[in-house]
C-alpha cells in the first residue's frame, strides 16, 4: 500500500479506521483519499484497506 507517497506494508487486514487509529490519527482531523476518491467519514469503519490502495491523508491543524 502507498500512503502519501510512501510504501507501507499491511501485516494484517485493516479497516481504514484501524489503520489511522493505530497510526494515531484522530479520524475527526483527517480526510482520507482512497486510490483517487475521497472517503466519507462514515465509511471510515467500512473500508477494508488492500495492498494495492493509495491513499493520502491530510490533518487539519488549526492555529492564528
Amino acid at each position: 500500500m502507498r500512503v502519501n507517497g510512501e510504501e507501507v506494508c499491511l501485516e494484517k487486514p485493516l479497516t481504514l479506521a484501524a489503520y489511522l487509529a493505530a497510526k494515531q490519527f484522530d479520524c475527526r482531523m483527517v480526510a482520507v483519499e482512497r486510490n483517487g476518491e475521497i472517503v466519507p467519514k462514515a465509511d471510515y469503519e467500512k473500508v477494508a484497506l488492500q495492498e494495492e490502495d493509495i491513499l493520502e491523508l491530510v490533518r487539519f491543524v488549526g492555529g492564528g
